[in-house]
């Protein structure tokens, strides 16, 4: 009697419907639904950009290698695009001064967005105005922005010469200087584009719990102690991502010294992009611009690839 009182629950329990694992195939089939129409979902922006992105660039590699002229059939020249472009008495200004504008960019616009997040942070009062101001130059075509600047450094009537002689001050030559051309280009270029490099900082100040604060205030610690050992650690994910961006952003800046200085005064702020665009529309050479391209390429790849194994190797240390 035991046995048998024992054993009838597991036979009922073994029997019931509810019990039975469901059969192998119906997973895999609804697993295999939901992935074609996940990537259904995905199909369109695939396309777009295989199009407008992949295509272009995979393009632009293979006119590198060829003799391009619209019109015409294409003839393979194999690396002598490269070797033209490479003697090119522009082609060593316009790489000196693109690393030159970068490392002033890096000097100048990865400082100060960063010191006013950090005001902005520090706010009380009237936060939500403030982010929109530092925010508003970003809204702004980038085209419109540079024109704006070109008149304000205009020499003779610009505003920023007569606030100095209404200052008593010497004036410049800003934009058509050969010495001054190019870090003009870098404070439009950090004025126009901090706005959203501020909102990132903010928001991963904002993301920081507000005992580490409280815990370094406690030991003692000023205000420069608490951003060094607190703010920056806490941060440094975030800054070192945007600094890698922002280098592969200025190492191909092209509005500034398009519509500001065309490239002068005498080649003082020729860039890579601007002469890929000299070579491409100015040239009717389409094979040297996009040999331009493809070495440009290759060291934001290479740089990129040494970038993120140093750092991640440091954050593994």
């Amino acid at each position: 009697m035991t046995k048998t009182a024992t054993r009838r629950p597991v036979q009922r329990a073994a029997a019931h419907p509810a019990a039975a694992p469901p059969p192998r195939g119906g997973r895999g089939r609804r697993r295999l639904l939901d992935q074609l129409r996940a990537y259904g979902f995905l199909l369109g922006g695939l396309i777009c950009f295989a199009l407008f992105s992949w295509y272009p660039a995979i393009r632009a590699v293979v006119i590198a290698f060829q003799k391009y002229t619209p019109g015409a059939d294409p003839q393979w020249v194999g690396t002598a695009n490269f070797t033209r472009v490479w003697h090119d008495p522009e082609f060593s200004a316009a790489w000196r001064n693109t690393l030159t504008f970068t490392l002033l960019a890096l000097l100048l616009g990865f400082a100060v967005p960063f010191v006013l997040a950090l005001v902005l942070n520090e706010l009380r009062h009237a936060k939500a105005f403030f982010r929109v101001v530092v925010y508003l130059p970003v809204m702004i075509p980038p085209v419109v922005s540079a024109l704006l600047w070109k008149w304000f450094y205009d020499p003779g009537a610009g505003l920023a010469n007569e606030t100095l002689r209404f200052l008593h001050l010497p004036t410049s030559n800003w934009s058509n200087g050969t010495d001054t051309a190019l870090i003009s280009l870098v404070i439009v270029a950090t004025w126009a584009n901090m706005g959203g490099t501020v909102l990132i900082y903010l928001a991963a100040l904002q993301s920081i719990p507000g005992e580490l604060y409280e815990a370094a205030e406690l030991d003692g610690a000023n205000l420069l102690q608490r951003v060094r050992h607190v703010t920056v650690p806490q941060t440094r994910f975030v800054i070192l991502m945007l600094m890698l961006l922002q280098i592969i952003a200025t190492m191909q800046v092209f509005t500034e010294p398009f519509v500001i200085t065309g490239g002068g005064p005498e080649n003082a702020t020729v860039t890579i992009l601007y002469l890929i665009y000299k070579y491409a529309f100015l040239y009717n050479d389409f094979g040297g611009a996009c040999a331009l391209s493809v070495m440009l390429l290759v060291l934001l790849g290479v740089f990129s690839a040494g970038y993120l194994r140093l750092t991640r190797t440091e954050g593994d240390a």
